[in-house]
């Protein structure tokens, strides 16, 4: 029973440490070597969610960047093998998100557009502390993405007061006004 709980530590401490970018990860556990071979690397679009920080948005932006993140575009349709970039639309009832994708599959860049999602905590407080008593009647939340380089997310934000009116506000993602 020992060594069975010795073996499965010391496979977990291989797996931990086999190489991510290599074509044949190979495992040594207590003297038995096995081979795995044509092991496919996925994950090219990994910097695109890291970057864009989807981990912290909303349900349907979370839902519809990782649909953007896991695209195939080696084995879709679209990619013919002819041009260098590829511009390709996703879109849900809340939103849409355009992105260019390289021959290779990777994101260069995306343009996002979603209406009366739920803001972060610190938009929310931002827009009551400033302005006590009025109601968020709605929002558009927009960001651009583009690879090594400009993240750039903002939210604008139609507020209204009784007897005030209606205005449009703009913050970005951490509730500071533009």
């Amino acid at each position: 029973m020992k060594n069975l709980i010795f073996g499965f530590l010391i496979l977990g401490l291989t797996i931990g440490s086999a190489k991510d970018n290599s074509k044949e990860v190979e495992l040594i556990v207590e003297d038995i070597e096995v081979v795995l071979e044509d092991v496919e690397v996925v994950g090219v679009n990994y910097n695109y969610l890291n970057a864009i920080g989807y981990r912290d948005a909303a349900e349907p932006v979370k839902l519809l960047e990782q649909k953007v993140a896991s695209f195939d575009l080696k084995n879709s349709d679209i990619n013919t093998g002819e041009k260098q970039n590829y511009n390709v639309s996703f879109e849900i009832p809340e939103g849409k998100i355009s992105a260019v994708f390289d021959n290779e599959g990777e994101i260069i860049s995306t343009t996002e557009m979603f209406t009366d999602i739920s803001l972060p905590l610190v938009v929310s407080n931002a827009i009551v502390e400033k302005y006590p008593g009025w109601k968020i009647t709605g929002d558009v939340y927009m960001a651009t993405y583009v690879k090594d380089g400009e993240l750039n997310k903002t939210y604008n934000l139609f507020i209204e007061k009784t007897n005030i009116g209606k205005t449009v506000i703009k913050t970005d993602e951490s509730g500071n006004f533009l």
